[in-house]
């Protein structure tokens, strides 16, 4: 099965001093997930609706992630957000998949069916969409830096922006290899670029001619086991230079911000976005299936993943 359920109703908005016996669960599945902006993030919308939720970071191993979401479903949880590990593996573990989940072979959001169940589906590629929607990119050419998970999403994005050329760099031949696999039956004309510290001629090319570069890699993101992490960035300063003024940089990481990558580029003269948009308008994305609600408070979601990126 494949279609969409049909929309759940308006869930109705009541004001609760806090959470109590009647108070409905919804949660984000990971491992680790102590680190998630999502239930800061959630929590601030539930309460500007007024709804009687909480939303939990709930830490799952791999080895129980099949008991744990059929168990969640018989605790009447109204929604689940899924991150890494369990993207791939939670596909197994649902009724039915959105058309687009089957495709990317990725789930990020688990919904409720009527007739029992989860659908899983993915938002990441409305949230990864949200700040590029108001440019024109029909025909031009974007290279993705990094062949894992979250590169799929955005690989989906870009073809619906109607991107003409798009190349994926990658440092892992294998990996690199099975990733085209992956996408030739929905993306033939994937291009995939070799990509190593010895010979970076295909990616300075590839970066001379680009409109929109992606950041998919981890490097560059704070560590709180590496204090020198947040200084890396993915592309050299020969790559860096290749950047055209006025080319878009947009990078998942959003700690620190602005990432070294996104500093450099801005130096050089180009666009820049980071990765907290998207994960406000895809948690957004989700909570609208979730609760039936066409409008829901996607300031208060920004503001408060602000808040706790401020915080000490």
């Amino acid at each position: 099965m494949s279609s969409m359920p049909s929309k759940p109703q308006q869930a109705a908005a009541t004001t609760r001093p806090g959470p109590g016996g009647s108070t409905a669960l919804a949660g984000v599945l990971g491992d680790p997930v102590h680190h998630s902006l999502s239930p800061a993030i959630h929590n601030a919308a539930l309460a500007e609706l007024g709804l009687d939720w909480v939303y939990l970071a709930l830490p799952v191993r791999a080895a129980d992630l099949a008991a744990v979401v059929p168990a969640l479903e018989a605790l009447d949880c109204r929604g689940l957000s899924v991150t890494l590990p369990h993207k791939r593996a939670v596909t197994a573990l649902v009724a039915e998949l959105s058309p687009l989940a089957q495709r990317l072979g990725a789930v990020n959001t688990l919904v409720r069916r009527p007739q029992g169940g989860w659908l899983g589906t993915n938002t990441d590629v409305e949230g990864f969409l949200a700040p590029l929607r108001e440019g024109d990119w029909q025909g031009k050419r974007a290279v993705v830096l990094g062949c894992g998970g979250s590169a799929l999403a955005v690989l989906a994005a870009l073809e619906q922006l109607g991107f003409g050329s798009i190349a994926v760099a990658g440092r892992n031949a294998s990996a690199l290899a099975a990733f085209q696999a992956d996408c030739q039956a929905w993306l033939p004309g994937l291009d995939t670029l070799a990509w190593t510290a010895a010979d970076e001629g295909p990616v300075l090319r590839a970066l001379a001619q680009a409109d929109l570069v992606v950041n998919c890699t981890p490097v560059g993101m704070t560590s709180t086991s590496d204090p020198t992490a947040a200084s890396r960035s993915p592309l050299s300063a020969a790559a860096l230079d290749q950047l055209r003024p006025g080319c878009g940089v947009y990078d998942l990481i959003y700690t620190p911000r602005p990432t070294a990558l996104l500093q450099a580029a801005a130096e050089r003269g180009c666009r820049t976005w980071d990765g907290l948009e998207m994960l406000v308008q895809q948690g957004a994305a989700a909570l609208r299936l979730w609760s039936g609600l066409d409008d829901v408070p996607v300031e208060a979601m920004r503001d408060a993943a602000l808040s706790r990126l401020q915080a000490p």
